[in-house]
């Protein structure tokens, strides 16, 4: 490659680079972001690619920095979730529940929405686990407190992997119907189905 190419590459880089940091500059300069935030995107980013110990040990740092941070208790409890470990994902929603069912005001749109993702993963954990009454239960308190924030993936993700996914609403309409049945008629379960099912996050 001539040197005149690299010049020219590393120059761009360069350029690319400064305007990636002042971006950053300006956004944290007029936009003040709560503490933890950087540690929960992290920790995020590490779940998504199923990295669990690394998303939560980011998550946990999140919690020391701000004990109160919603994205760090969600992603937290995410992680419980992907690893199976069911009790303590249910310890840690009620306690993120009954904070939240007390703390929150009625203009918090974002707390409500974390809310209503609290119940219905708790609903979720209670389906897997085959308390399919205690599920029903915590999916209605999700559509009750915020409908949209757990109305299932966006219009990309359906695009892209499923036109037709589970949703808490759909979930909770069909265990509706099943528990009204004679119990040796019940079809609770569906792996198939069951087996894409998603966590939330608000």
């Amino acid at each position: 490659m001539s040197p005149t190419v690299i010049r020219r590459f590393v120059f761009l880089m360069f350029i690319a680079f400064a305007l990636t940091g002042g971006t950053v500059m300006f956004y944290d300069s007029f936009f003040e972001r709560p503490p933890g935030d950087y540690e929960t995107e992290r920790g995020s980013m590490y779940l998504s690619t199923k990295d669990y110990a690394d998303a939560m040990e980011n998550f946990d740092e999140a919690l020391v920095i701000n004990p109160h941070h919603r994205g760090a208790h969600m992603g937290r409890i995410s992680v419980l979730i992907a690893l199976d470990r069911h009790d303590e994902a249910v310890a840690e929603l009620t306690i993120l529940i009954d904070f939240l069912t007390t703390n929150l005001t009625e203009d918090d749109a974002t707390g409500w929405g974390t809310l209503a993702a609290a119940y219905a993963n708790l609903g979720i954990v209670h389906d897997r686990n085959n308390r399919h009454e205690l599920a029903l239960k915590n999916y209605i308190e999700a559509l009750k407190v915020d409908a949209e924030a757990v109305e299932g993936p966006g219009i990309v993700d359906r695009i892209l992997h499923n036109p037709s996914p589970s949703t808490i609403r759909k979930r909770a309409e069909y265990l509706y119907a099943e528990l009204k049945k004679p119990k040796d008629q019940q079809v609770l379960r569906k792996p198939e189905v069951d087996a894409k099912s998603r966590d939330y996050k608000p």
